[in-house]
């Protein structure tokens, strides 16, 4: 099973990126962030038409989150457990049934946090904190899981161009980055880390000050994985060349492979 994910900045500007996607690298499950529409702006029927479920959680100008599969969508669960006052669509999660079993996946779209301090990075911990709580509760069901999508953390400085430049930044502050491991070290496998030894491999480049040409990105999309799904992880990789494409997002697809 391939499961990719992919923050595309507005599937209405991107719609057509993603059937491209979808068409050439025939991901088995792609996980999309920041759809930026409602559920009934999302083009579905152009997914659906390739085959695909999609299952979607939106919000009108901001966020939003969905996940495609080949395969029936199940027990779907929109919005982050945890607080029931918190309308942001940032999470949506769904069991995948396959010929070989099931998979739960879960699409993130994590808060950036900026600026700092503040109330904007106080929710991002919070939800951090929310996730991982969550996540613990996934875990103990001992299934295959893949929490993947846009975390807006850069794990260390080997997933940035220059650490200095982003030191005080919501995606590399020590608290950050010390929330994410706790999630991680909850018994969470990161397949890129697993399976790629070169550093500074990136899935975002900002579209400002050239950062694409002269290649300062970071890296803040990541698929987690449970220990059942970690030992079916074959390979894992990073789809850069989308980042190449004509009014392209600033991020670009990660993606894994779980064996049978």
């Amino acid at each position: 099973m391939k499961i990719a994910t992919w923050n595309v900045n507005s599937v209405k500007a991107r719609a057509d990126h993603v059937e491209r996607y979808l068409s050439e690298a025939k991901p088995d499950v792609l996980c999309l962030q920041e759809l930026k529409c409602v559920d009934e702006n999302f083009p579905a029927e152009r997914y659906e038409a390739l085959g695909y479920n999609c299952a979607v959680h939106g919000q009108k100008t901001y966020n939003g989150v969905a996940i495609l599969s080949r395969f029936p969508l199940e027990d779907v669960t929109r919005g982050l457990p945890g607080d029931s006052k918190d309308e942001q669509a940032r999470y949506i999660e769904a069991v995948i049934s396959t010929d070989d079993g099931v998979v739960r996946v879960g699409s993130i779209y994590l808060p950036n946090g900026n600026p700092t301090p503040g109330e904007k990075y106080d929710y991002k911990l919070k939800w951090m904190a929310r996730l991982k709580a969550h996540a613990a509760k996934l875990l103990a069901l001992e299934e295959p899981l893949v929490l993947c999508g846009d975390y807006n953390v850069i794990p260390g400085p080997d997933d940035v161009w220059d650490a200095k430049a982003w030191a005080d930044d919501a995606l590399y502050l020590p608290e950050t980055r010390a929330a994410f491991r706790a999630i991680e070290y909850l018994g969470f496998t990161s397949a890129i880390e697993a399976t790629q030894s070169e550093p500074h491999l990136y899935t975002f480049w900002d579209y400002q000050r050239g950062a694409w040409q002269k290649d300062h990105g970071i890296r803040i999309d990541h698929l987690m994985l449970s220990p059942q799904a970690a030992d079916r992880l074959s390979q894992s990789g990073i789809d850069k060349a989308t980042r190449g494409w004509e009014r392209p997002s600033d991020h670009v697809p990660v993606w894994c492979e779980l064996s049978a």
